[in-house]
């Protein structure tokens, strides 16, 4: 079968810089990597990648491009003694594209060498679970934890060697943390499985610290709570986190809060509700009425003839959140009570004052009235 036009298979014109066909390559590497694909169509991505490398290839050194625009195939085919083969020297183009693609396929971890020559690492984040009353978070808080620390072994002075022993440089990696795993154009590098990217062994670990170099230990932290802080919001304690290795720096720690339930109020972002109960009575003849904020008291004005389930708003009586400009506000919820073990007196009271609403019929009672006539068109 005959080989397609290396221009086409790249999908470039033959006027093509050398920065679009490394483009256009890197476009065909990435999507036709065998690692990238994988079950059915794992073979011909297979192919598709071979043979857009092999055009890459080609195309990238001068020479060769200059013997195949002449000659076709003929002139970079080795075997038909064309001009354009090329040594060793000839794949240097391919290699630095392919570097590129490499980490763009695998990914970058960001990570630098020490003064030794060793992967230095970044510490792990912790996390702190924080549990806080409503009226902290509404106030802030200044507040100290507990969060587990790391100390210098004193037994090795942090070496993690045995005293009188010394760690020695690992053989795997010979003292760069890193081992490189090729095959043909690729390259692998990765943690040394020896010693874990220290770039060092230790013969004989210390007992007290098992060759860590270090022993686990506890510290109590400072930590400023917002005010105005909600349910599941986090704060950032930069470097104090888990140390990090080969001097790397330390991770952060994340304060995660938790906001107790509240006897009252139930917190609704920079808003507030609580339920206020009341009498039949006072719902029925209205009048002012103390309610609690967590700034202290406020009064509400019942009107005459408050239903159940009224609400009444109390502005700037919420909380002010951490990127708000100004407070929520406070929703009374009205829940009329039913008197419950009367005496008879009572009863006999409440009796005559049923009756007394009764007669009054519509007047008293709008709603019962409605509902009873939209119940008898229901069975009509």
């Amino acid at each position: 079968m005959a080989k397609r036009d290396y221009y086409e298979t790249l999908g470039v014109a033959k006027n093509a810089s050398e920065e679009d066909i490394k483009k256009a390559y890197r476009k065909l590497a990435m999507k036709h990597h065998p690692d990238r694909n994988q079950g059915d169509g794992a073979k011909k991505a297979e192919e598709s990648f071979k043979e857009a490398k092999e055009a890459y290839e080609m195309l990238s050194d001068g020479q060769k491009r200059a013997a195949y625009d002449q000659y076709g195939h003929a002139g970079v085919d080795p075997n038909m003694g064309g001009r354009g083969a090329g040594g060793p020297e000839a794949y240097g183009g391919f290699a630095e594209a392919f570097g590129d693609i490499f980490g763009d396929i695998f990914g970058q971890n960001g990570q630098r060498r020490g003064p030794g020559g060793q992967q230095v690492y970044r510490g792990n984040d912790l996390s702190y679970a924080m549990e806080i009353t409503l009226e902290e978070a509404a106030r802030g808080k200044d507040t100290q934890i507990r969060i587990p620390s790391w100390d210098s072994c004193s037994t090795c002075d942090g070496t993690g060697a045995k005293p009188g022993t010394s760690a020695k440089t690992c053989p795997t990696c010979s003292g760069s943390g890193q081992v490189h795993l090729r095959q043909g154009f690729f390259s692998i590098q990765q943690t040394c499985p020896s010693c874990h990217g220290t770039g060092k062994i230790i013969p004989e670990p210390c007992t007290a610290c098992n060759g860590a170099g270090r022993i686990k230990s506890n510290k109590t932290l400072e930590v400023k709570i917002p005010a105005g802080i909600n349910e599941g919001m986090r704060i950032r304690s930069a470097g104090n986190g888990e140390p990090g290795t080969n001097g790397g720096p330390a991770g952060d720690l994340y304060i995660e809060i938790r906001i107790k339930a509240h006897d009252i109020f139930e917190r609704d972002g920079d808003d507030l509700h609580c339920t206020i109960p009341i009498g039949i009575a006072t719902a029925t003849l209205g009048g002012a009425i103390e309610v609690p904020t967590l700034g202290g008291k406020a009064e509400i004005e019942l009107p005459e003839g408050t239903q159940h389930g009224k609400t009444f708003r109390l502005r700037g009586k919420g909380i002010k959140g951490v990127r708000s400009s100004y407070p929520g506000d406070l929703y009374c919820h009205v829940a009329v009570e039913t008197p419950i073990k009367l005496t008879e007196h009572q009863r006999k009271l409440l009796k005559e004052l049923d009756e007394s609403l009764k007669k009054g019929g519509e007047r008293h009672s709008p709603n019962a009235k409605s509902w009873t006539d939209r119940v008898k068109d229901l069975f009509k």
